[in-house]
């Protein structure tokens, strides 16, 4: 099947809050990872616990850039929409391995709102749980050590978290490596998840901005574009989450 038209089929199934349909994308022998839950589910499980789900939350969800795939691999990000217009995006990748026109198996990895984790857990729970998968992915720690130089090469000198359009597929191509790899990279060689990993640069030079002199009149919406945010939400979201702090406040103490 080609790969646009597998994920097509797949969203709209999540879009329809079919249970059923979703896991008809999975071979009779696929298995489903629930990476953050550290659960495998077969097609019944899957469809007994997606109904729950479905009964509980209602999302519409729409892809995030480009799908890469192979001749039996597919990635590609998502989004999930609250319907309701209540809380904020959740973002997640989806790794899936294709036999025929069905999937022997999809990973599923999503951020969890920070209003579902424990009171003071600033990691995430795909964080808690991926760790024991990796050690089984095949990478080795040189391997990962010299995929981390490139990454902090990226990431700092080049800066590539100012791009927002930048997605885990389109950093794992420009490292040269799979991105399944890359996930595991991100999450034993720097112990958080795609997400955190790239927000906290990202962060990091906002609090520059805000803390510099030529940058105070600068409206907080301006810096947040400025350093590869799409919207002033998911800025405010992951400012508090790493400074405990409004980005008003944190230029605000700056300046006092």
């Amino acid at each position: 099947m080609h790969a646009q038209k597998f994920v097509d089929s797949y969203l709209e199934a999540w879009n329809q809050a079919d249970a059923k349909a979703v896991a008809r994308h999975l071979a009779r022998d696929g298995v489903y990872l629930d990476v953050p839950e550290n659960a495998h589910r077969n097609r019944d499980e899957l469809i007994g616990n997606l109904a729950d789900f479905f009964r509980k939350s209602q999302h519409h969800y729409e892809l995030i850039g480009d799908i890469l795939a192979n001749d039996n691999t597919i990635a590609f990000q998502y989004r999930m929409i609250p319907r309701d217009g209540k809380g904020e995006p959740i973002r997640g990748a989806a790794f899936i391995t294709l036999h025929g026109d069905s999937a022997v198996s999809i990973r599923d990895y999503y951020d969890v709102p920070d209003a579902a984790r424990p009171a003071g857990a600033a990691e995430t729970v795909s964080r808690q749980a991926q760790p024991v998968k990796y050690a089984k992915s095949g990478l080795s720690e040189s391997q990962i050590a010299r995929y981390k130089a490139r990454l902090d090469e990226m990431m700092g000198e080049q800066e590539a978290y100012l791009q927002p359009d930048l997605t885990l597929p389109s950093l794992a191509k420009a490292a040269g490596c799979s991105v399944n790899h890359l996930s595991q990279v991100i999450n034993a060689g720097f112990g958080m998840s795609f997400f955190d990993w790239v927000s906290q640069f990202r962060i990091e030079r906002a609090k520059e901005l805000l803390a510099d002199e030529a940058s105070r009149d600068e409206p907080v919406l301006t810096i947040a574009f400025a350093v590869g945010f799409n919207s002033n939400s998911a800025f405010y979201s992951a400012f508090r989450k790493w400074v405990g702090q409004t980005p008003t406040q944190y230029r605000k103490a700056q300046f006092d």
